[in-house]
């Protein structure tokens, strides 16, 4: 009951009936002997002072800082139109970063291309269109591994574990699984490759209060292993709350950055972005 409590003070989560830390889920292959490796200098992934766009359209993004350090949950919000999916997408290699960086663990990748960052330890769940609907849960799960070339099974076993109900229902095909459960293939397929950072795009979009609070409380779990969690929510309020670090955007620019916490806190992001 102490480490329930514990993993409750330490990332906000309200309903204890959700919370379900597994201290033997080791999905993060970045340690030595459990202990995290430190980036030499600066954040562990950082999207440095970015502005650019999409082909050769307007700047989407002005000066666009977003960063975050190993086992951190950094929370991008804003209103509609603030640039939050670009600004991940950058950090991605998906646009034209024209000025500013993005480095991966102190290595400067602003020229590779989105699979080259897979490669390097990066992974992406887009909104939509982000499982093979026709094909079942396992398979979706063995396209996640589609770059190694070790035994998979210790990962899905893994996965498995952190979403129950995959294991259940690995037989079926992914379309005909409710939205939450589409989300937690989505999110169970980029663990496949064994990430450093993942990326999550509104993974609660479109799903009920009580499978947001269960998914938000994997996405902590997930960062509990030291994986970097950079995610952009629409469900602002609560996504802070799970944050270590928040990132409020408006027009493509920084606004506010702060802990969750702290911004949670500021009344003019209360009063602006959180409805009071």
């Amino acid at each position: 009951m102490s480490e329930e409590n514990a993993y409750q003070t330490k990332r906000g989560a309200k309903d204890a009936t959700i919370v379900n830390p597994r201290p033997g889920l080791t999905l993060d292959p970045v340690s030595e002997g459990g202990v995290a490796i430190p980036a030499p200098g600066g954040p562990y992934l950082i999207g440095d002072k970015m502005t650019g766009g999409y082909g050769k359209g307007a700047d989407i993004l002005h000066d666009c800082t977003l960063a975050v350090e190993e086992g951190e949950i950094a929370v991008i919000v804003g209103p509609n139109g603030a640039g939050k999916s670009t600004a991940m997408k950058a950090v991605f290699g998906m646009l034209n970063v024209r000025e500013g960086a993005v480095r991966l663990n102190g290595e400067d990748i602003t020229a590779l291309t989105p699979q080259a960052r897979v490669a390097k330890g990066m992974a992406f769940v887009p909104q939509t269109s982000n499982i093979f609907t026709s094909m079942t849960v396992e398979e979706n799960l063995e396209m996640g591994a589609f770059l190694r070339k070790d035994d998979i099974s210790g990962t899905m076993e893994q996965v498995y574990e952190l979403f129950p109900i995959l294991r259940e229902k690995r037989r079926q095909h992914a379309g005909e699984l409710s939205g939450g459960q589409r989300q937690q293939v989505a999110v169970g397929r980029a663990l496949m490759t064994q990430p450093k950072v993942l990326m999550l795009d509104e993974p609660t979009a479109g799903v009920s209060p009580i499978v947001m609070d269960e998914l938000f409380d994997r996405i902590i779990e997930v960062a509990r292993t030291g994986i970097s969690i950079l995610m952009v929510e629409q469900n602002a309020r609560q996504a802070l709350q799970i944050a270590d670090k928040g990132y409020v955007l408006v027009q493509g620019r920084n606004a506010f950055t702060d802990t969750g916490k702290a911004l949670l806190a500021n009344p003019e992001v209360r009063k602006s972005f959180l409805g009071g």
